[in-house]
């Protein structure tokens, strides 16, 4: 809905046991209207009230967790979408909208009631214009700060030419704020550098040996997903993209994030032996990115090429071939389409369910393997237990999800909080710990290697039985997808790094009219910051590993 019209009763989304008329009398006088989303009612606040507003829904109404921020631009106005709900039940769900005027799209920043908000606010100063008062450090975050204009804003000039200044001989500490009669050291992480895993720069200043002062830098890569998806159609052009965002074997997981928010948005139903298909095969994608995740952290600890790394590459490469047989592709599947997917299991049946259960029935060997090499190595031991600490209250600031959270003693996914696909169907159980330390992140992924072996196993036994004249892949969806003009949605899945989320808003086309991806990636390296204060340079590397980002993801 646009901002300057109500959604009629009937339009409402479902509550979900929210009581959106005790949250409107909550937030009294600062409400200048209520609006409906498709996922949650929504609340319209003066562009001067944010904080306040927030920190009620926060400390008040319980709502923990500010999954995004979207920001956009319209005719008559700028507008920023922070989207509320709570770790301890995910299905409670609300907007808070914060329209800011055309000539001085300013608004009061969220950032001093969650950390989140710091790096979301200034992608969205960064891309779209909004300025963000009172934010600690409103700054480009994607785009180099000589950058003219916001390439999200409806007036940018996309031929404008770029002048970027170059200096020769600068000192590239001149402008430090650090203390200059104190022991402090600069020192440049990356951008290219193995242990960064990707085009990272780290920002680093060393007090002696320690870790005083993180920042993580992104954008090297700019990918423009977001714009790309927004001159895509609906039914045929978007769902090739997904698959590139993380691009560690967690294709499926990125196509199914698209889907449930298309679907959601144009009404569509999934078969449920398509269901089925759509949770195994997900599945396989999450083995297959934590194999991965596993092998290259164990590379970054202490260097063991040779056996972790390579036995994790044997497993993924399992898992590879089955997802291969199955969607035709070994990285970018493009397996999955709005209603179910693109062509039912492979022929013969028997021999795929086969290959399956083979890879199955060996993975707690395997697992009890990798315990011995990793687990039990007290060199491992030494590298991550009780480095990288980041509390449950502090992961919870910085918006982590995923194995991350979960690190922590976060009871947080998705998958049962949010049921979607089959998952509430199945019999398997959310993995926690609480050591909140590098070394309880790996045991989080290696424990869920073997919840998803339990899901697969589930749904290999119900598609070979599945009746044959029932196995429908895919429903009727029209050719061309047009929902209504100011439909919104935001709509998230668990992805191997943790929450995926997509907000649309359609604009009456056949192609969105704002494109926004939550990333997972994107918090959980925020968080770093945090979790490598006080830590030695070795231990740093650890807890960026442990995070097992991907910064194509994170750059969207």
């Amino acid at each position: 809905m646009s901002s300057q019209e109500k959604a009629p009763e009937g339009d409402l989304p479902e509550t979900h046991g929210v009581d959106y008329d005790a949250l409107e009398e909550l937030l009294g006088d600062r409400v200048i209207r209520r609006e409906s989303h498709l996922n949650a009612e929504g609340f319209v606040i003066r562009p001067d009230e944010v904080a306040g507003a927030l920190d009620l829904l926060r400390n008040d109404a319980g709502f923990d967790h500010l999954s995004m921020v979207t920001a956009q631009d319209y005719e008559d106005r700028y507008e920023s979408i922070y989207h509320l709900t709570k770790y301890d039940d995910r299905t409670q769900e609300v907007s808070v909208i914060v329209p800011t005027d055309l000539e001085n799209p300013t608004s009061e920043s969220a950032a001093s009631v969650y950390k989140t908000a710091e790096w979301h606010e200034r992608e969205a100063y960064d891309l779209v214009g909004i300025d963000y008062e009172n934010h600690p450090d409103l700054r480009r975050i994607l785009l180099p700060e000589t950058w003219q204009g916001h390439p999200l804003s409806s007036d940018y000039d996309q031929d404008k030419p770029q002048v970027v200044t170059l200096e020769e001989h600068v000192n590239p500490v001149a402008e430090s704020q650090e203390d200059p009669d104190s022991d402090t050291m600069f020192l440049n992480i990356g951008p290219h550098h193995p242990a960064t895993h990707g085009v990272l720069h780290v920002k680093t200043v060393l007090d002696g040996e320690q870790v005083a002062d993180v920042e993580p830098d992104i954008g090297y890569l700019h990918r423009c997903e977001e714009q790309m998806c927004q001159q895509g159609t609906y039914r045929h052009q978007i769902m090739p993209y997904p698959d590139r965002w993380d691009y560690s074997s967690a294709g499926l997981l990125n196509e199914w994030a698209y889907a449930r928010v298309a679907e959601d948005l144009n009404d569509i139903e999934v078969p449920e032996y398509a269901q089925i298909i759509r949770t195994m095969s997900a599945e396989l994608c999450r083995i297959a990115a934590h194999m991965l995740a596993v092998g290259t952290f164990c590379l970054d600890i202490y260097g063991d090429f040779t056996a972790i790394f390579m036995y994790a590459m044997r497993d993924r490469e399992k898992t590879q071939n089955i997802l291969e047989d199955l969607t035709g592709q070994r990285m970018m599947f493009n397996y999955f389409r709005l209603g179910g997917v693109v062509w039912d299991l492979p022929e013969p049946r028997d021999e795929f369910f086969e290959k399956i259960r083979d890879f199955m029935d060996d993975l707690p060997g395997t697992l009890e393997e990798y315990h011995d090499l990793i687990t039990g190595n007290e060199i491992f031991q030494k590298r991550t237990i009780g480095t990288g600490v980041i509390d449950a209250e502090t992961a919870k600031q910085y918006g982590c999800t995923g194995p991350v959270a979960r690190a922590s003693g976060i009871d947080y996914d998705l998958r049962r909080d949010d049921p979607y696909g089959y998952y509430d169907e199945l019999d398997w159980d959310v993995v926690t710990e609480d050591g909140c330390d590098n070394f309880a992140r790996l045991l989080v992924r290696m424990r869920e290697v073997e919840e998803s072996a339990k899901i697969i196993k589930q749904c290999v036994d119900l598609l070979e039985d599945w009746p044959e004249d029932e196995r429908n892949i895919q429903s009727n969806v029209p050719r061309t997808l047009k929902p209504d003009a100011d439909t919104e949605v935001y709509r998230a899945v668990e992805g191997a790094k943790g929450e995926l989320g997509i907000y649309v808003r359609s604009d009456g086309t056949d192609k969105p009219g704002r494109f926004k991806i939550r990333s997972p990636c994107f918090n959980n390296l925020h968080s770093l910051e945090a979790m490598a204060e006080g830590e030695y340079v070795p231990d740093l590397v650890a807890a960026l590993g442990s995070l097992d980002v991907i910064l194509g993801e994170v750059d969207r």
